[in-house]
Parts: structure tokens; sequence; C-alpha cells
């Protein structure tokens, strides 16, 4: 078994949508990024490539690159997945705290839980998906953005 973590954060931005674990959720802004932003997508395919051993996120898909710009983060994290089984791994188990003031993600957990085991194509019962606010501390605290912490768990195939 290997374990990885990952971590990510994006400030928020005007004109452009929230999407959180692959889920589209009502705010009235979005995160900044050089895809789309999506900061939990991006925690947890960093927290796969690291148990892998496959680098980092920005090795894959490099923010420079043209090719990455407005990225639907689903698709780096499908590829990231890709690179797990081809080191010889699948997924355990995930679980993944979003760190925010707003908006609240609670009506939203199950989805981003299913977004989640469908992308890494395992059953929703080993996802587990949290919020959490850092009580008015950083830049989270004061509503400036979001910041995503994974840790994810793989098996030997």
């Amino acid at each position: 078994m290997r374990i990885g973590i990952g971590f990510d954060a994006h400030p928020f931005v005007e004109g452009r949508p929230l999407k959180l674990g692959g889920v589209s959720v009502p705010h009235s802004r979005g995160l900044a990024g050089h895809s789309d932003g999506d900061a939990l997508l991006h925690a947890v395919a960093d927290a796969l490539l690291g148990a892998a051993g496959r680098g980092t996120l920005g090795e894959h898909f490099p923010d420079g690159s043209d090719a990455w710009r407005g990225a639907d983060s689903a698709v780096l994290l499908g590829r990231a997945a890709g690179l797990v089984g081809e080191a010889g791994f699948r997924v355990g188990n995930l679980d993944a705290v979003v760190i925010a003031e707003a908006p609240r993600l609670a009506p939203h957990a199950a989805a981003i839980r299913s977004r989640l085991a469908a992308i890494l194509g395992i059953d929703a019962s080993r996802v587990s998906v949290r919020a959490t606010s850092s009580n008015g501390l950083g830049f989270a605290g004061r509503g400036e953005g979001v910041a995503a912490v994974a840790v994810a768990l793989l098996e030997e195939l």
C-alpha cells in the first residue's frame, strides 16, 4: 500500500463559475486557475500522483501550456488516475477536506462524492469529502479563496 497527500488553493475571481469536486456549486464567484480552478480535484490528483511516485500535477499538466487552459479538472484527475494504474496501483480510498468560509458544501457533498468516485472508477463508499471553515483565519477565513487537502491510499493491483 502507498499513501499520498495533496494540497491545492485558488483565489476567488469574478465572472467565473465555481466548480468543486467536479460539481458546479452556486456561488457569486469562481476560482482562478489555468484550468477550471477546481482546487479539490487538483488536491486529489496531487495525492494520487504522490502516492504512486509519479511526480507532480504541474509536471503532467503545466500551467503554461495552452493545452490545459480552461481544461475541465475532471480530465486531469482521470489522467492522473490512469498514471496510478500504469504504476501498478488502484485507489483504495480517498479522504478530502475543503477549507472555505463560503459557500456551504454540505448540500453538495453527496454529488461531489459520487463525481469523484465516477472519475476514479471506485465505489462512492471509498470516498469521503468534508468541508470546514478556518474560523476567520487566513485567506480562506477572509473569504478570498478555497483550499483543499486530500489523502489517498493506493493498493497494488
